[in-house]
């Protein structure tokens, strides 16, 4: 009789995460039919079935949903253990999968890779850019290591480090550039462009700048900030930017960065990884040897 595996709980975990034979298969970096056999041979060792097979996706059944739960704490328990192992022969090495919200992504992960390769050139990064909630979801079912965001999660299973903070900019068309800069409260009422719902950067905006849930003057949502800023260049409204991302840009676009009065908004930018990760201690001092990213600020930027 075939006996249970690793590699079969790995291969049912990444079906029932995808709910997709071939989309699971990819990501194992096997073919379908291989993965196929590993999940019939699965469902023969328990005796029942796991998934019900359909033309587009497949569905668990109620046994395969238990079996998915239990299989991805058997894996986390697994990977925790190799790295507690790796954590005791040195400096870290190995594999790092490391989450970053698509709001830090283009503007600090360069600086990022560049240097944990120069201080841990035995560190196997491996990064994933999605929003906050994926992000947290992933830490705790073992996806990732530990990831990148705005803070607080506020999530009880994870650790938070803070590592720098940063200011939100204006961003107007160029035109406007010797105009009054608004106060918050009038920002309210101007013709806005924000991200769309399930960026973390458009709920911390709204936050900061005491804005309604849904701007009276909201025109447009966007996808990523360099659409935001493209359309403030086309002269259809304006927008907020963190700062790290004004040096790239403002170079693409014909707009005016500008600093809001003070108290200005802002964010935090720090580390959260789970209590449980034997890294835990490693990934701190990791953390605190980062620096914020030293992007230079375009020179459209003025005081309030």
């Amino acid at each position: 009789m075939t006996q249970l595996t690793m590699k079969h709980l790995r291969y049912f975990e990444a079906l029932a995460r995808h709910r997709h034979f071939g989309r699971a298969a990819e990501a194992s970096a096997i073919s379908q039919p291989a993965l196929s056999l590993q999940i019939k041979e699965l469902e023969d060792i328990l005796g029942a079935p796991l998934a019900e097979r359909g033309p587009r996706q497949i569905r668990l059944t109620a046994l395969g949903e238990d079996v998915a739960l239990r299989a991805r704490e058997v894996l986390r328990s697994v990977d925790e253990l190799a790295a507690l192992a790796r954590a005791s022969t040195g400096p870290l090495s190995g594999r790092l999968r490391l989450g970053i919200i698509p709001t830090i992504a283009p503007y600090y992960l360069p600086q990022l890779i560049r240097r944990l390769g120069a201080d841990f050139p035995d560190l196997d990064l491996r990064p994933r850019e999605a929003v906050t909630q994926r992000l947290v979801r992933d830490l705790a079912e073992g996806q990732l290591d530990l990831a990148l965001v705005a803070l607080p999660v506020s999530e009880p299973s994870l650790i938070e480090l803070p590592l720098f903070d940063e200011e939100f900019l204006l961003v107007r068309p160029l035109s406007d550039a010797a105009r009054p800069v608004p106060s918050l409260s009038d920002l309210a009422a101007m013709p806005l462009l924000l991200l769309e719902e399930g960026h973390c950067f458009r709920d911390q905006a709204i936050a900061a700048c005491k804005l309604p849930r849904t701007p009276a003057g909201e025109i447009m949502e966007g996808s990523s900030l360099s659409t935001l800023v493209q359309m403030v260049g086309a002269g259809i409204g304006v927008t907020l930017i963190p700062e790290m991302a004004a040096g790239v840009e403002a170079r693409s676009a014909p707009v005016a960065v500008q600093r809001l009065p003070s108290p200005s908004p802002g964010r935090t930018i720090g580390l959260v990884w789970r209590r449980t990760n034997p890294l835990a201690d490693r990934l701190a001092d990791l953390a605190r040897s980062l620096t914020p990213p030293a992007a230079p600020l375009p020179q459209a930027i003025v005081s309030a």
